[in-house]
């Protein structure tokens, strides 16, 4: 969705700009737990409703972040206030994704999903994820993700690289090799 990236961009610069000197990594999670709080249609539908005021919404969805453990920083709820009385609660989710991508840009980090035929475990995460660092050139910040279809392997998303070395990657490029003669 180009729009919301584009409605997001100047929220996600602004907090960023805001928090020069503040500890990014806290705020960057309290960002992404806003952002998956807001994600369901329950929540827009409620802030969409004409009847309920911005200050229902925030009060809301505040009350429900603190009930899960989540205490806003002040610059946190001054934005999630700003997107509410905007009316910009359904680009929370990209403001907090471009956040991230600003804090990693400055940390050296970039984000990583790693697809796996079969659930990883820590110790093995551990080592492909050294392998990957040592791969990609930098620190990465992994997400793994169980995709029985890939068969065997994994596949890793790093930005706009991916490195397929799955079972499945595998068979389509022998698939395609033995058709193209």
């Amino acid at each position: 969705m180009a729009e919301l990236a584009t409605i997001a961009r100047p929220y996600a610069e602004a907090m960023f700009k805001a928090t020069a000197g503040a500890d990014r990594q806290v705020l960057n999670a309290q960002l992404a737990a806003l952002a998956a709080l807001t994600a369901g249609p329950e929540m827009r539908q409620f802030a969409d409703n004409p009847r309920v005021s911005p200050v229902q919404v925030f009060d809301m969805i505040a009350g429900i972040a603190l009930s899960q453990g989540v205490a806003l920083d002040v610059k946190v709820g001054n934005l999630l206030r700003a997107v509410v009385d905007n009316g910009r609660l359904a680009a929370l989710p990209e403001i907090a994704a471009q956040f991230q991508a600003l804090v990693n840009t400055t940390t050296g980090v970039s984000d990583a999903t790693i697809q796996s035929a079969f659930a990883i475990d820590e110790t093995q995460l551990g080592e492909v994820l050294a392998a990957l660092e040592r791969r990609f050139g930098r620190k990465l910040n992994a997400k793994v993700e169980v995709a029985p279809e890939l068969i065997g392997g994994v596949r890793v998303i790093v930005g706009d690289e991916v490195l397929d070395t799955s079972v499945r990657a595998r068979l389509e490029q022998m698939k395609a090799a033995l058709t193209a003669a």
